[in-house]
């Protein structure tokens, strides 16, 4: 069966860009991994497989591979590694179009030489690509500023399971004729069909930048929040304003305490004078540490690369995304600290006190990471909150609802899914309910 598929494969692609599949602890893997260099080669690829009942994962360099999915292995890997560089780059209006398989990194070194930025700061910008940042509508810390993947996307080209290729959006910002398709694709995690190019908009890189680390020793939930609602209230524009749990503000700036981090992006004076008001904003008993704008760099940098999903010594990984109303952040780090103790588990987490989005990476044994999950599940949403597993390998994912009960418009999904895939060729059951 496999010699069969990969002899009817090297019609669509050359020999030496078909490699055997691997199945590891994450599940999402393949037979084989095909690395198609062209949107026809792309096209050519589903629609063979649409054509003979084949079901193929989509992928850029494999970093959401924890990431949904109730299948093991599928037919064959579609990987866009091959499929990069800059399509076309208006320097002067702000834009540019890459191809999906570009990562993320390369495309800010390019836009650097320019003094440009893509306004995002996805997690492992090394190795995370374009197209899958889309797919999965990440963002980072800074969203508050910047804002998610779905905020930054003009335009999309984009092949459908049947080889059909299509283009939503346009090449301006300013581009609103007709419904966004944009929102289709993006997020839906490569169930609809495979982006093949993504046109953006860029920002200026800012002239400076500083980071300010605020500490409060004693951990009071009372204080951290009336300081978070006077840093709202405020004329001030922070880019971020991260709670960080005692563990992972130690991991990353060596204080064991309760930490809130704030960016501050702008020109010199504008960045100094903000700062300023922080200090003068800062509660009686708490500490405060300044970075400047290479320390405030290495920061996010070390905070992008959090996260494993790597089993050690009996234990596995899982990474959490939960969304509430942006105080309670507060309850649910508070509530992660109660979990490790009741379960053992090793804890990092944060969550933005701007807008209420929070991600935990949780490590233990498998049954204390799932009850875990179930509890801060629960808990979360009592406070009409939710909890999406953007990690966890494939044998505890089949225990254990990633994405969390379905929601009411779940039969708008199945319809749209049903439309478009209707052999389920596509990621199947990758996404919300199983689709």
């Amino acid at each position: 069966m496999l010699t069969e598929l990969l002899t009817e494969l090297k019609h669509a692609v050359p020999e030496e860009r078909i490699k055997d599949g691997k199945i590891d602890h994450l599940g999402n893997g393949g037979s084989l991994i095909v690395y198609p260099s062209s949107e026809e080669e792309i096209a050519s690829l589903l629609k063979y497989a649409n054509e003979n009942g084949k079901k193929v994962i989509v992928e850029g360099r494999g970093t959401k591979r924890g990431f949904g999915g109730l299948i093991e292995s599928a037919d064959l890997v579609l990987s866009l590694a091959h499929y990069k560089g800059v399509v076309e780059h208006a320097t002067g209006d702000l834009t540019m179009t890459v191809k999906a398989g570009t990562t993320f990194k390369e495309l800010q070194t390019y836009l650097a030489n320019h003094g440009q930025k893509i306004a995002l700061d996805p997690s492992w910008p090394d190795q995370a690509t374009i197209g899958g940042i889309i797919a999965a509508n990440e963002s980072g810390p800074k969203r508050m500023g910047y804002g998610s993947a779905r905020d930054n996307v003009i335009g999309l080209r984009v092949v459908y399971p049947d080889g059909t290729i299509i283009r939503s959006g346009g090449k301006v910002v300013k581009n609103v004729a007709g419904y966004d398709m944009n929102k289709l694709f993006i997020g839906s995690m490569g169930t609809l069909g495979v982006i093949t190019e993504v046109t953006l908009k860029l920002r200026p890189i800012s002239k400076s930048e500083n980071l300010v680390l605020v500490s409060f020793p004693g951990g009071e939930p009372s204080r951290i929040r009336s300081f978070a609602t006077e840093i709202l209230d405020s004329t001030i524009e922070p880019t971020s304003i991260e709670l960080l749990n005692p563990a992972l503000a130690e991991k990353l700036a060596g204080v064991k305490h309760y930490t809130v981090a704030m960016s501050f992006e702008d020109m010199e004076s504008s960045v100094c004078y903000q700062v300023e008001m922080v200090r003068k904003m800062k509660p009686e008993g708490s500490e405060m540490v300044i970075y400047d704008e290479s320390k405030a760099h290495q920061f996010w940098d070390d905070f992008s690369k959090l996260g494993s999903a790597c089993d050690t010594k009996g234990e596995i990984s899982a990474i959490l995304k939960i969304g509430v109303v942006n105080l309670d952040v507060l309850h649910v780090l508070y509530e992660v600290e109660r979990l490790k103790d009741c379960y053992q588990v090793k804890s990092d987490a944060h969550g933005a006190l701007g807008h209420g989005l929070c991600f935990v990476h949780m490590t233990g044994a498998g049954e204390d990471v799932l009850s875990s999950i179930h509890e801060l599940r629960a808990s979360v949403m009592k406070r009409g909150g939710y909890v999406i597993i953007k990690s966890l390998p494939y044998l505890e994912r089949q225990q254990i609802k990633v994405w969390g009960d379905d929601p009411s418009y779940f039969f708008l999904l199945q319809g749209i899914k049903a439309t478009i895939d209707p052999n389920s060729v596509l990621n199947h059951k990758r996404f919300v309910g199983g689709i």
